[in-house]
């Protein structure tokens, strides 16, 4: 979070804005106050983008998603601008949490308890997700708030439903370089097993702070880091035992091999009777 900067608007939709929360290439998110005193993070989109009726009709999808996903692991749709109007914007409830991306980056890595419950918690997300008949297409650090009680998936931006057969121009990338799918990589159609393949890349980026395609402190141009991903094994050196087997399986480059996010659910059960057996599960946390 960040002050405000000299010339960011006081208020969008009747809401007070407060400080900035993050921005990108489409946009800014900043910290909202109602009327009533209530936080929110409000997403705006740059006008340039609004005025792009390909975009605009995206913006309208990840609301629409936004509002379908409704689980203990999504934030709330609260309000969103009016048809035509710009700039677009998008109100949601304010998670006061720290993504995994700025958790690792300050702290370092999880401790293995830690890992094991996250993917516990993302996984019921997952099936959350697939019930709604939604794919997430960007599940990503920066993406995931650890909150208190349970991790919150966030910024539906690039999802469709699981029967839209659309994708966009070929050769196009969807998701973020180091968690998205090999299928994703070479620009054809995501289906649910690309969320698969993403969530067990974040599990490896929270067990050892890296995506599984790079080794430490590595970097790559994007043509080279898609290669990897489309056409190497990944690194899973200091991934948790208990959970190795089940990464492999769900980084798998045919989407067909990989487990249903009912699938991985159902294996971290188990998994989980033995961590609160012996490493303390619900001690195991990250704070915020």
């Amino acid at each position: 979070m960040e002050s405000a900067r000299p010339g960011d608007p006081l208020e969008i939709g009747g809401y007070r804005l407060l400080a900035r929360l993050g921005s990108g290439g489409m946009g800014e998110v900043f910290l909202a106050r109602t009327a009533s005193g209530r936080a929110l993070a409000l997403k705006t989109v740059h006008r340039e983008l609004s005025a792009d009726t390909d975009f605009a009709e995206r913006f309208d999808r990840e609301i629409r998603t936004n509002d379908r996903v409704r689980c203990p692991w999504t934030v709330s749709v609260v309000d969103f601008n009016p048809p035509g109007a710009t700039p677009q914007w998008l109100a949601t409830e304010y998670i006061p949490a720290p993504s995994l991306a700025d958790w690792i980056r300050s702290r370092g890595p999880l401790e293995a308890p830690a890992v094991l419950r996250l993917a516990q918690e993302l996984a019921a997300a997952l099936v959350n997700v697939r019930a709604a008949g939604a794919v997430h297409r960007d599940i990503k650090p920066a993406n995931i708030l650890l909150g208190a009680e349970r991790p919150f998936l966030i910024d539906f931006g690039i999802a469709r439903t699981v029967r839209d057969p659309r994708h966009t121009r070929t050769g196009t990338i969807i998701g973020t370089p180091g968690f998205l799918a090999p299928e994703q990589a070479t620009g054809t159609t995501a289906g649910p097993a690309a969320d698969v393949f993403s969530l067990a890349a974040v599990l490896v980026y929270a067990a050892t702070g890296r995506s599984p395609f790079l080794t430490d402190d590595e970097e790559l141009d994007l043509p080279a880091l898609l290669y990897r991903i489309v056409h190497h094994d990944p690194h899973l050196d200091g991934v948790p035992r208990t959970l190795l087997p089940l990464i492999r399986d769900c980084l798998a480059k045919d989407p067909g091999q990989r487990p249903s996010a009912s699938d991985i659910a159902t294996q971290l059960a188990s998994t989980q009777a033995e961590v609160e057996d012996e490493d303390g599960w619900r001690q195991a946390t990250p704070p915020h």
